[in-house]
């Protein structure tokens, strides 16, 4: 049976690895060996492992000092420490400097397998507590969403409306208007809340490594592959999955997402059993699925399996008399992040904002915020302080359009087209920037 437990042995006895390695190989467990202190380090520097079974005598750094190293590193380790008959007060020392628990040799194989389990059961435990911590976090992150403007009502009207329910929803909007926001409010008003929510960014993935996030691996599966790994739906199970970015998925996801959706089932990558999971979609997008569909990029079976429920996320542009709320807000959050006392705003530098027509959305009001807060020196936020230039916020351009590529291509300028760095600037992730510069014929020789 797969435990989803992996353990660490650490002695330099070769019998006793062996045996110990076999045992728990043979119970479900994933499990590696090292035989001094020293390789157990070096393997827990590029790997986590959920129980830790070290000797306390060994050659070299003993078991002891490895312990304390292990707990300045990470405090809540589980070690259980290996000792003979001679030693119990050295083990109940151990005990004193962070071990679970010790236990003694030659082993009882019923003790030393209660000892096991109990430490299962602590890191299921930690795992609920966090889980449940994340849940509160949800639910109080659902004030956020700000505005007294209709469609700001309208919006958390439809929220309301739909959280009840189980079934899916479509948000659309452009980039930055919180879109993943309002799927964290549906789902913390909804019957799944003490249930986790998962987030999935599709967009930021390969295919390969999208499936195995989604559906998990087997130990083995592919290179790189060195235990079992739960899959997002598999996380998700009596909660919600968050599909960001779904029209970037390929058509090969697309059938494979379909099937899961139908059957709620699923089999992790390089794996044969089915695995359930009872679970809530959520996607957003900020392309016209209904037109990729018409041009065949998207399955039309997929698109109404997911399109069950639509919600809209207006532009700010469409509720201006939102931004002096949401401008105050952010000043507040971030002068309590920054250690700096409350500040105001000068009313020229809130007309200014309402001005501006924010290609980037909310996320770009929060970011230009932020920065005031930084370069202001004073206690009211002066337009000086705003980061709108003439190049940005003229009125030679048009349309929206025209603003957004010549602000990107302004950041990429800056920037020396270091991608990174840019899409860090414009608040975006990798790939959505290099669909922009697709999408408007951006290049480095202008």
């Amino acid at each position: 049976m797969d435990h989803g437990i992996s353990i660490l042995i650490v002695d330099d006895e070769l019998s006793v690895r062996d045996s110990l390695y076999n045992w728990f190989i043979e119970d479900g467990y994933t499990v590696e060996c090292a035989e001094d202190a020293k390789k157990a380090l070096s393997i827990l520097e590029s790997q986590d492992f959920d129980i830790i079974l070290a000797d306390i005598k060994m050659p070299g750094m003993d078991g002891m000092e490895m312990l304390r190293r292990i707990k300045s590193i990470k405090k809540d380790s589980i070690v259980i420490m290996m000792t003979a008959f001679a030693t119990v007060d050295t083990a109940v020392q151990a005990l004193k400097e962070g071990a679970f628990d010790y236990v003694t040799k030659p082993f009882d194989p019923d003790d030393l397998t209660h000892l096991i389990r109990n430490a299962s059961k602590q890191i299921t435990l930690s795992e609920e507590n966090k889980i449940l911590k994340d849940r509160v976090t949800a639910l109080e992150n659902v004030d956020n969403l700000i505005g007294n403007s209709e469609a700001m009502q309208q919006l958390l009207r439809d929220i309301q409306s739909v959280a009840q329910s189980n079934a899916s929803v479509i948000i659309t909007g452009e980039s930055g208007t919180g879109k993943e926001l309002v799927a964290r409010a549906i789902h913390a008003n909804s019957p799944r809340r003490f249930f986790p929510m998962i987030s999935v960014h599709c967009g930021a993935l390969t295919e390969s490594l999208l499936e195995s996030e989604l559906f998990g691996h087997e130990k083995g599966a592919f290179t790189g592959a060195v235990y079992n790994r739960k899959g997002r739906f598999e996380m998700a199970d009596n909660g919600t999955i968050f599909l960001d970015e779904i029209a970037t998925i390929s058509v090969k996801m697309q059938v494979e997402l379909l099937r899961v959706l139908e059957t709620k089932s699923f089999v992790r990558v390089g794996g044969t059993k089915e695995i359930k999971s009872d679970f809530r979609v959520i996607c957003a997008t900020n392309r016209d699925l209904r037109s990729m569909v018409d041009k065949g990029l998207f399955r039309e079976d997929l698109y109404y399996r997911l399109n069950v429920v639509n919600i809209h996320v207006p532009p700010l542009r469409e509720r201006t008399e939102d931004i002096p709320i949401l401008a105050e807000y952010f000043a507040g959050k971030y002068c309590s992040a920054m250690g700096k006392p409350p500040v105001t705003f000068d009313p020229a530098a809130i007309k200014k904002l309402g001005e501006f027509p924010f290609p980037g959305n909310i996320r770009e009001l929060e970011n230009m915020i932020e920065r005031a807060i930084v370069v202001g020196n004073g206690k009211r936020i002066q337009v000086k302080d705003l980061p709108i230039g003439t190049s940005s916020a003229g009125s030679s351009f048009e349309s929206l359009e025209e603003l957004e590529k010549n602000h990107i291509g302004n950041i990429l300028e800056k920037y020396r087209w270091n991608i990174s760095a840019a899409a860090k600037a414009l608040k975006v992730d990798r790939v959505t920037l290099y669909n922009k510069i697709k999408k408007y014929g951006l290049n480095q020789n202008g």
